[in-house]
């Protein structure tokens, strides 16, 4: 037995199933174990006895039960059952919510048996799911305890290299501080067949990592392959504007309005980036009227500081555009 807990916790939940407890509370005491050693092989074996003597009892009482410990048990209920799309999907979920617990290193995460089955658009799936929540996992704890995580991704994608999947795959190691990894997945995807949302995965990669000539060309490539996209527009404006090159960020929106004229994000990034070209004080109005409607808190006052940069400005019109980064 791994440790005195984990062994306590198998023990418990073994004798309230034999005994006719509930078979839900056995599951979360198994959880707890699981989360306390997550490569603790015993509190698996527990759940998969339970699995096997109460599976009806487990389905009807699981169902529809969102909690974590509902979930991940749910996780390795699908792998015994050879469901290892959903389960790695479910799994992904679990890692998500609580990413301070190295769910994936359960013995059956790394079991051929998952590996050699799993699809590469689950496991992107699950990948992306991890993210949900906007932990950050650019630590040493972090990339220690997703290191199953990355030895899954190196094999499916070599099984499994649907270019779409890997550059979702991608996004996995970019937070996790591994770009070399989530480079070498974009390698793999365009050795198959180029399409854009590997060269958006390779453009994001250099851009987070900040080189931001190769984020443009990738972002460049991107459009090639998707010339009437106009978030890519965008994206390769708001590289120039990092850049400094406002003309080239003010032209390359101005290209996206033509695919998407009413998109807040590329009016006020337009008003933004011309207010701070030409020190246009209508621009600055109109990004003060668009501000107020982008969601994303931190690309607005990233816009409202660009614009206020503009030289020639009025000053009271600068100060009501810096209030809106208060709110």
């Amino acid at each position: 037995m791994s440790n005195q807990p984990v062994a306590a916790a198998v023990t418990l939940a073994g004798v309230m199933a034999h005994c006719g407890g509930s078979p839900v509370v056995a599951v979360e005491l198994l959880v707890g174990a699981i989360a306390s050693t997550p490569a603790a092989p015993e509190p698996y074996a527990a759940l998969a006895e339970l699995w096997q003597d109460r599976r009806s009892e487990l389905k009807e009482c699981l169902e529809g039960d969102g909690s974590l410990s509902a979930v991940l048990a749910q996780a390795y209920f699908l792998f015994l059952e050879g469901d290892m799309d959903s389960a790695v999907m479910a799994l992904g979920s679990v890692t998500g919510a609580r990413p301070n617990v190295a769910w994936g290193a359960g013995p059956w995460f790394s079991d051929v048996r998952f590996l050699d089955v799993v699809s590469a658009a689950a496991l992107a799936e699950a990948c992306l799911r991890t993210l949900d929540n906007g932990h950050d996992l650019d630590t040493d704890e972090m990339r220690e305890r997703f290191a199953p995580w990355f030895r899954a991704l190196d094999v499916v994608s070599d099984r499994d290299p649907v270019p779409e999947s890997l550059a979702a795959m991608a996004r996995l190691p970019r937070a996790c501080g591994r770009y070399e990894q989530s480079l070498a997945l974009c390698d793999r995807a365009d050795a198959v067949d180029r399409v854009m949302w590997t060269a958006v995965a390779r453009a994001s990669t250099w851009r987070v990592m900040g080189d931001l000539d190769q984020a443009a060309a990738a972002f460049e490539g991107a459009l090639l392959l998707d010339s009437a996209n106009w978030s890519l527009y965008l994206d390769l404006a708001d590289v120039r504007a990092e850049q400094g090159d406002f003309a080239a960020a003010a032209s390359l929106v101005e290209q996206g309005l033509d695919y998407k004229p009413h998109e807040v994000k590329l009016r006020a990034a337009s008003a933004a980036y011309r207010a701070r070209l030409t020190s246009s004080s209508d621009d600055l109005r109109a990004l003060i009227t668009l501000a107020p409607e982008i969601a994303n808190t931190t690309y607005r006052n990233l816009l409202v500081d660009y614009a206020c940069a503009g030289p020639k400005l009025p000053r009271r019109l600068v100060a009501k555009a810096r209030r809106i980064r208060k709110k």
